[in-house]
């Protein structure tokens, strides 16, 4: 049997099954978070039982376009969140506002009760809310695991005075560099750790940047389209990797456009159109609602988006016919 205190780098074999014979070693913060959700209204802004993240009032203009207009919203502490919507939702602009990357025109929201109207993003990542980008942001020229170490926030050797003096920080940097190749394996990268970053792939660097937002241990984790560009062969794995994090302890907040992987990760599904929040609720319930499915695919459109066979079908008459029913879901899930 494994040991009972495995290091959070270890989980994610853990995460969706265990060896033969062998029992998960943990599956108390998913138990947990489907209790609390258990007999939570879907109904959009609905107050949840223990909010990480708290929003109220939120808007961002540009010009005379409303890009975000959320009245209020919250996320469960160690769930899975999905905020999903169609291309030009917001969804995106949203994770900007909450991380200081953008500046709302009115609102207040509050990580772990502590508010962040006029926090800057680096303080909001040392507060333990971190974010990664829907296209990537690694050092090209930098290798793995240099990126790895740029994510560490602690490294006494810094600074210009104590680097002088290697007993300093050789500790600190070797425990470092052993976390980093730890994440390193459970993202698949440990092989590229001594090659330069520009020289991965898309979905690679889409690894690596979520890797490195782990390096800090953050209580909130933001994914802005993780799946996007990744290999199909490598997707369970990074499936694998989320569902650990909540094993952990980490509350996830993920945009995506998949909506197979949306319904069998998350526990909690927002919807976005227009820049406001339309739809709340547990993943089956959310698929199937009305306003939803008019949000990614018109008001005359009568399918369940949790149903995959119905998907495939709807986007096979939109390949055949341009400008039909579905070709708007189609062009979401390529990314265009």
């Amino acid at each position: 049997m494994p040991e009972k205190n495995l290091p959070f780098h270890d989980l994610a074999q853990w995460a969706t099954k265990a060896p033969e014979g062998e029992k998960l070693i943990s599956t108390a913060y998913r138990d947990k978070v489907n209790e609390d959700l258990e007999f939570v209204e879907s109904t959009p802004g609905v107050h949840k039982p223990d909010a990480i993240l708290v929003a109220d009032n939120v808007t961002r203009r540009f010009g005379g376009v409303t890009a975000v207009d959320v009245q209020h919203f919250e996320i469960e502490r160690h769930g899975i969140t999905a905020l999903i919507g169609p291309n030009g939702a917001g969804k995106t602009t949203f994770f900007n506002l909450m991380t200081g990357f953008d500046t709302p025109g009115s609102g207040s929201w509050e990580f772990d009760g502590r508010p962040l109207s006029s926090v800057s993003p680096e303080r909001v990542a040392r507060m333990g809310m971190v974010r990664t980008f829907q296209l990537t942001k690694v050092m090209g020229r930098l290798t793995v695991l240099d990126n790895m170490l740029l994510g560490a926030p602690d490294q006494p050797g810094e600074g210009m005075v104590v680097s002088l003096f290697p007993s300093r920080w050789r500790k600190k940097e070797k425990e470092n560099i052993e976390k980093a190749e730890a994440l390193l394996k459970r993202f698949l990268l440990f092989d590229k750790r001594n090659d330069f970053a520009g020289s991965l792939s898309g979905g690679q660097r889409k690894l690596l940047e979520m890797a490195r937002a782990l390096m800090s241990d953050p209580q909130l984790v933001m994914l802005d389209e993780p799946m996007a560009g990744v290999n199909p062969a490598l997707k369970q794995s990074l499936l694998d990797c989320i569902l650990s994090l909540r094993e952990d302890g980490t509350t996830v907040l993920f945009v995506e456009h998949d909506m197979n992987m949306v319904r069998h990760v998350a526990d909690w599904v927002t919807v976005m159109a227009e820049g406001r929040i339309v739809a709340e609720g547990r993943p089956k319930a959310v698929m199937s609602n009305p306003a939803v499915v008019d949000a990614y695919l018109g008001a005359r459109a009568n399918i369940d988006l949790g149903d995959d066979a119905a998907l495939s079908a709807l986007q096979g008459e939109a390949g055949r016919a341009p400008g039909a029913p579905g070709e708007a879901l189609q062009r979401e899930e390529a990314g265009q």
